[in-house]
C-alpha cells in the first residue's frame, strides 16, 4: 500500500546551537544512506530576529521504497502511547491539502534519542503528503490509520474457562 506521495523533514539550526549535532539527528531519522539513495540534503540560512543567522536543513522523499522504510523506522521509534496520541489528533494534524504533520522535541531527539511530539517550534518537523484516492479528508485518514495503528493491547478481553 502507499501511505505518501511525499515525505519532508525539517529543522531549524540557531546560532546558538551546535549544526553538526543537530544535522547528525536529522539523519538518524533515516535507516538508510541519504547519498546512496540518491536524496539530497538541503542547507539554507535565513535571517531571524535581530538579523541572526538560522540554518535550515530540510530533506524530501518522493521514492516510495525510502517512504516505507522512514515510516517502518519512525513507528520504530514511537511508543504506544506517542502512536495513540497521533491517532487521536490525526483530525487536527490534517491539513485541507491531505499533508499530515507531526513535531518532535529537538532536546529529546537529541539527547535522549526519544522522539516526544511537541507544539513547540524548536523540533523536527515532519510533513506527510497522505497518498489519499480519492483525494478526501476521510479517505486521509484512513491511511493514516494503517501508518499508526490502534495498539490491541487494552483492546483485547480474557476469556476464561468457567468449567
Amino acid at each position: 500500500m502507499k501511505y505518501a506521495h511525499l515525505i519532508k523533514l525539517t529543522v531549524f539550526s540557531y546560532e546558538s546551537e551546535n549544526s553538526k549535532i543537530i544535522l547528525g539527528a536529522l539523519l538518524r531519522f533515516f535507516p538508510f544512506n541519504l547519498e546512496d539513495n540518491k536524496v539530497t540534503l538541503k542547507r539554507s540560512i535565513a535571517s531571524g530576529f535581530n538579523e541572526r543567522k538560522i540554518g535550515i536543513f530540510e530533506i524530501i522523499l518522493t521514492k516510495n521504497s525510502l517512504i516505507d522504510q522512514f515510516l517502518r523506522n519512525l513507528l520504530s521509534n514511537l511508543d504506544e502511547k506517542q502512536q495513540n496520541q497521533i491517532l487521536q489528533q490525526a483530525e487536527s494534524r490534517l491539513d485541507k491539502n491531505i499533508d499530515f504533520f507531526l513535531r518532535f522535541d529537538k532536546d529529546s531527539w537529541i539527547n535522549e534519542k526519544r522522539l516526544v511530539l511537541t507544539d513547540s517550534g524548536k523540533c523536527y518537523h515532519i510533513r506527510i503528503s497522505i497518498a489519499a484516492f480519492p483525494k478526501k479528508r476521510d479517505v486521509a485518514l484512513n491511511v493514516i490509520k494503517a501508518i499508526f495503528p490502534e495498539k490491541l493491547k487494552n483492546k483485547v478481553s480474557v476469556i476464561t474457562d468457567s468449567s
